[in-house]
């Protein structure tokens, strides 16, 4: 296919770089990495890191605060826009199976530049998650460390408040074993998950069937609570939406769906990074699409069950923030279950942990190959075939930023970062569709154009619904990124040494 029928082709930041490309650098010797996972084993690792800190932390807080029973409503408007992006991705993930899920996408379709930007976006959103989540997986060890009389000193369990430094040993400790893990191998790390997630699957099920025995109807009236004006939020706390258009949101009422929706969403966080495995799948055509689809489906079906039997079990106004799910079965007088969902909860969170470093290591190792990030770090394992270098350093880097994290704040950050991504995806699709028709697809995204516009638009309005400091924040970390780029990545950028040598600027996506 010649260059003509690209209707815009690309030089300089723009460049791409062509799938063909992109899986002839999976073959260098010193660069590849092992083949090892079946569709099963990514299944599972979505399962694994979508069920986590969502479930079992944000149900509370969200019902309520922002929907009541109805927070089942917005966990299906939060599961219907990520399978819209998963639908992309899985087209994505079998056209091109290589590391780096988004980041390599954009490569193929938009550009380099694009490209850093959306990788440099998952770095952050992939460390500030697995950062968040180490916190969550803290506080639930630690409260069952204190129903056996141990207790940590407040300094060292991240919540001092009169010396105001307070460092969660606990959480930096995790992510330290965990990037251990990654080092010694795929393998390994996907039977740790496997077994981890089995753990984690029984204990939601618990939760579903012991807590529907539990369950009183008068609970669920009202199901949609009347709308309330949102109070306490001024300046740039408030919804971006509301400065821009003057739109109220409000708590509960059918437009309060929409609110929880957008705090939810970090429920869903995840599946994406099934993409980032692709390189280490053995049928990626094949299995990539399962994996992806099959495990956002196991559990938007798991998250719905369990938000309907919470809220029936305890009335909203009266539910937990801190553990809802253990604490509605307090409330009945079942102490006992109460205990299992806690022990679940720090047993399935190290998963999600395990899987959300996982996804990070695989884009920083991919962005370092092509040369956006220094070469040095895309060196694998001579033994265990893992990018050892980029794990060691971020594994670290991590464990640091776990021990001082506030969840709140960050959190929010790590969902503008996912949608963001969600939308690039989503585009990318649309233009590869255009400027390489010829590719083999084995998985083809449904009702193209119309579904990735569909999309991006529920992405955009999810991330529309977030804080306006939120997106100042996020702005702030992409002009980072892009002047990053331009000190070191352009420069350095293999695709674009390969055109110089050649004396012809690279450009728009070519033939095989």
């Amino acid at each position: 296919m010649s260059t003509e029928t690209d209707p815009a082709p690309r030089t300089g930041a723009f460049r791409t770089k062509t799938v063909e490309q992109s899986i002839r650098d999976t073959e260098e010797p010193e660069h590849a990495l092992r083949k090892s996972l079946s569709a099963l084993d990514l299944t599972v690792f979505g399962v694994g890191v979508i069920i986590g800190t969502g479930i079992f932390v944000l149900t509370g807080a969200v019902a309520k605060e922002n929907a009541g029973p109805a927070t089942s409503l917005a966990f299906v408007v939060a599961g219907v826009v990520c399978a819209l992006a998963a639908l992309c991705y899985a087209e994505f993930a079998s056209t091109v199976p290589v590391a780096g899920s988004a980041y390599t996408f954009a490569y193929a379709s938009l550009g380099e530049l694009p490209a850093w930007i959306i990788g440099w976006d998952l770095v952050l959103e992939f460390a500030l998650g697995t950062a968040v989540v180490a916190v969550g997986w803290s506080g639930y060890l630690r409260s069952l460390m204190e129903n056996i009389g141990w207790q940590l000193p407040d300094a060292l369990s991240g919540t001092n408040d009169i010396t105001g430094f307070g460092f969660d040993l606990l959480a930096f400790l995790l992510v330290l074993a965990l990037t251990a893990v990654l080092v010694a191998g795929m393998k390994l790390s996907a039977r740790v998950t496997s077994l981890i997630v089995a753990i984690k699957v029984v204990v939601v099920l618990i939760v579903i069937v012991a807590g529907s025995f539990f369950i009183k109807v008068s609970n669920w009236d009202p199901f949609i609570p009347p709308a309330e004006p949102q109070t306490g939020e001024s300046g740039l706390q408030e919804p971006l939406v509301q400065l821009l258009f003057g739109y109220a949101p409000t708590n509960f009422g059918v437009l309060g769906i929409f609110t929880a929706a957008s705090v939810v969403f970090f429920a869903f966080i995840g599946f994406d990074v099934v993409a980032t495995a692709a390189e280490e799948t053995r049928l990626p055509q094949r299995d990539m699409p399962r994996g992806i689809i099959g495990s956002l489906f196991i559990c938007t079906v798991l998250y719905v069950a369990v938000s309907i039997v919470v809220t029936g079990m305890q009335h909203y106004t009266d539910l937990s923030i801190d553990a809802p799910l253990a604490d509605a079965f307090k409330s009945t007088g079942h102490p006992w279950y109460a205990g299992v969902i806690s022990f679940g909860a720090v047993i399935g969170l190290m998963s999600v942990c395990l899987i959300l470093l996982l996804g990070q290591t695989r884009v920083f190792f991919a962005m370092s190959r092509d040369g956006l990030l220094p070469r040095f770090f895309s060196v694998t394992h001579p033994t265990f075939r893992t990018p050892y270098r980029a794990t060691i350093l971020l594994g670290t880097v991590i464990a640091i930023v776990a021990g001082f994290t506030n969840i709140q704040e960050l959190a929010v950050l790590v969902n503008i970062g996912t949608l963001f991504a969600f939308v690039v995806v989503a585009l990318g699709v649309l233009i590869l569709r255009r400027t390489r028709p010829d590719l083999p697809r084995a998985f083809r995204t449904p009702l193209v154009p119309w579904l990735p516009i569909v999309s991006v638009a529920a992405s955009v309005w999810l991330m529309l619904n977030l804080p306006a400091e939120t997106w100042l924040r996020f702005g702030a970390w992409m002009a980072l990124g892009v002047i990053v780029y331009y000190v070191y990545g352009r420069r350095h950028s293999r695709l674009g040494k390969s055109a110089e040598h050649e004396g012809t600027p690279a450009q728009g996506p070519q033939g095989p």
